[in-house]
């Protein structure tokens, strides 16, 4: 369940659907470690960033399936004058 923005630097309380960034995050392996390899072991996770935090910064799974906040990288960057 979310209860406030995934920011471990914020502290702001989830109220409202419509206010923030809600992320759905499929955590696990896709396969259980019994070693049968037929039945997934994934799960789905849900994060939260409040508006401050989510206009700029965004949840990133690693490599090593760890969820994390991060800095959103900028989209545009500033056009280069001649």
């Amino acid at each position: 369940m979310v209860s406030k923005c995934a920011n471990p630097e914020c502290g702001a309380p989830f109220l409202y659907l419509h206010q923030g960034k809600l992320f759905r995050v499929e955590t696990g392996s896709d396969f259980d470690r019994t070693g049968w390899g037929k039945t997934p072991s994934r799960r789905a996770e849900y994060f939260w960033l409040c508006v401050t935090c989510a206009a700029t910064m965004t949840i990133v799974v690693d490599p090593g399936g760890a969820v994390t906040v991060r800095a959103q990288e900028d989209r545009h960057p500033p056009a280069i004058a001649a």
